[in-house]
């Protein structure tokens, strides 16, 4: 939802009522918004700024907003597309994903065929993020770090993920198989240096998974 994408609607609500909504329908989110904001960016500073960017721009838009609908997803539209905007031209990452080098390493028809009953589950991995876990997850390209944690971590659907970054829903499918994979690459060393086997632990994974 970049900000020439928001049309202004005509008032849906009044004055108060933009308040109580703001504070009844956004403000539960902000621990959320943060956490997602800080892992995109990995600074506090730009984080709290990149927050507070996107509830300006929520408020500013709020009668574009359907009270009742999922306001947790229509901020995480906001700040991703904040991010991209005004944030993501100060990283360090590469502005894109070469989505062809990844495809040759891994290549396979199934990707995109990933059946939804594989997805890991938010409680679990929310219990897994440690130091090493966060630092695979933070060294991982941007466009495949978010889709790790608007599903993984989040909770999001893949519906909801489509359109919080605006890319079809195979094509969620296929990043998240691809980022799962190269987190799990990045965890071996870990998972070595604990004392596990990698050969056992990728049949566990698959297990998990």
């Amino acid at each position: 939802m970049e900000e020439e994408e928001i049309v202004e609607v005509e008032a849906r609500y009044s004055e108060k009522e933009k308040y109580a909504v703001f504070d009844k329908e956004f403000m539960p989110h902000i621990d959320s918004m943060y956490n997602f904001a800080f892992r995109l960016t990995n600074d506090e500073d730009d984080a709290n700024d990149l927050v507070q960017d996107t509830y300006l721009k929520a408020f500013r838009f709020i009668n574009s907003f359907e009270r009742g609908t999922n306001a947790k997803a229509w901020l995480f539209r906001i700040l991703k597309n904040s991010f991209i905007n005004d944030y993501r031209k100060k990283s360090k990452e590469p502005s894109k994903v070469d989505y062809h080098d990844v495809e040759t390493t891994y290549n396979s028809t199934e990707d995109a065929e990933m059946d939804a009953t594989t997805d890991l589950r938010t409680e679990t991995v929310q219990d897994m993020i440690g130091d090493e876990v966060a630092n695979a997850l933070n060294s991982l390209p941007v466009d495949f770090r978010t889709v790790i944690i608007l599903c993984d971590i989040e909770g999001f659907t893949y519906e909801e993920m489509a359109k919080i970054l605006d890319i079809p829903i195979g094509t969620v499918r296929s990043r998240l198989h691809r980022a799962r994979n190269l987190l799990k690459e990045k965890l071996k060393g870990y998972a070595s240096s604990m004392g596990y086997k990698t050969q056992e632990l990728e049949g566990e994974e698959e297990d998990f998974l």
